[in-house]
């Protein structure tokens, strides 16, 4: 083994490593906040059932994390005969990266954006919207693609899905805490049982904050690490510098609101926000995304995409 090879595989399991590490400890954290809710909701066996509940989430978010999110959002695979170009680009970038072609998946949305999925490159999906294909030339899409693919390569997308699911059940939990876990009837004391109350409000807001700040504490460093991949796998960082501009425009005119808890999964934030919501977005901001990209594209050479597949 060369060098070179010595370093790129040390960085890869380093990176596996970095990642699995984050799997834990964003797990631990996810599943600590499921058993405080069900604490909450119901005692000691509120605690009981949150912890079973959190053994099978957790089983089912590891096998079946592609098909959980690609059902989140109605997702229905693509067919070769339907898109082949498409086909032909994904299969292209993923033999650069050196992994097994994903398998297609297109959400019935005009919102533009993408996301990918899976527990490993061996049973991965990418996914992309009605609207982003409409969007985008096939040189910006390429370098969406290529960040979709970059997370795949990367290994980010178990993370991912992972806490797209816990942290749904964590909302759900902590809103059926505050509508059937806080009656007053059920203090025989009245002062217990507005504290008791109070406090259940308390987890209705504590607690889906708490499991975004989880998210984000892996979320966003994910994405500059797949947008750097990306614009290497397609050879020219300023067409995915161009998509993100154009997404971001295209998610704040047509906002996409389904699963809310999967956001964090698409290359842009596709939820609507003002600057308060900014301060708990998954994503980092646009602007730097965007100057880190245009900085790789000055150390490139000026090589250009089309010069890239030649």
């Amino acid at each position: 083994m060369s060098a070179g090879e010595m370093r790129t595989s040390g960085g890869n399991w380093g990176h596996r490593l970095s990642n699995a590490l984050k799997t834990t400890v964003l797990l631990a954290g996810l599943t600590a906040l499921l058993l405080w809710v069900g604490a909450r909701l119901g005692g000691a066996q509120g605690l009981l059932i949150a912890g079973v509940f959190v053994v099978v989430m957790n089983f089912a978010s590891y096998w079946f994390s592609d098909r959980i999110a690609l059902a989140m959002h109605g997702a229905r695979p693509v067919e070769y005969a339907e898109a082949p170009w498409l086909h032909a680009m994904v299969e292209r970038i993923a033999a650069r990266a050196g992994i097994p072609k994903p398998k297609v998946y297109v959400l019935p949305t005009r919102a533009p954006n993408a996301f990918a999925t899976g527990r490993n490159p061996e049973h991965a999906a990418v996914a992309v919207t009605a609207g982003i294909v409409e969007l985008l030339d096939q040189r910006e899409l390429e370098g969406v693609l290529a960040h979709e693919i970059g997370h795949v390569k990367n290994r980010d997308t178990l993370i991912g899905t992972v806490a797209a699911t816990l942290a749904g059940v964590i909302s759900y939990a902590a809103q059926s805490l505050f509508w059937f876990g806080g009656s007053l009837l059920s203090r025989d004391d009245e002062e217990d049982g507005l504290a008791h109350a109070l406090g259940n409000l308390g987890v209705l807001l504590v607690a889906p904050i708490a499991a975004t700040l989880l998210q984000l504490a892996v979320s966003r460093s994910r994405e500059y690490g797949a947008d750097a991949t990306g614009a290497e796998l397609c050879g020219d960082p300023d067409a995915l510098a161009d998509a993100l501009m154009k997404l971001e425009r295209g998610a704040e005119l047509m906002p996409y609101d389904r699963a809310p808890a999967t956001s964090h999964l698409f290359i842009v934030n596709p939820l609507s926000g003002g600057a308060i919501m900014g301060l708990f977005s998954t994503h980092p901001p646009m602007d730097e995304r965007v100057r880190r990209l245009r900085e790789m594209r000055a150390h490139t050479g000026g090589r250009t995409w089309r010069s890239a597949w030649a």
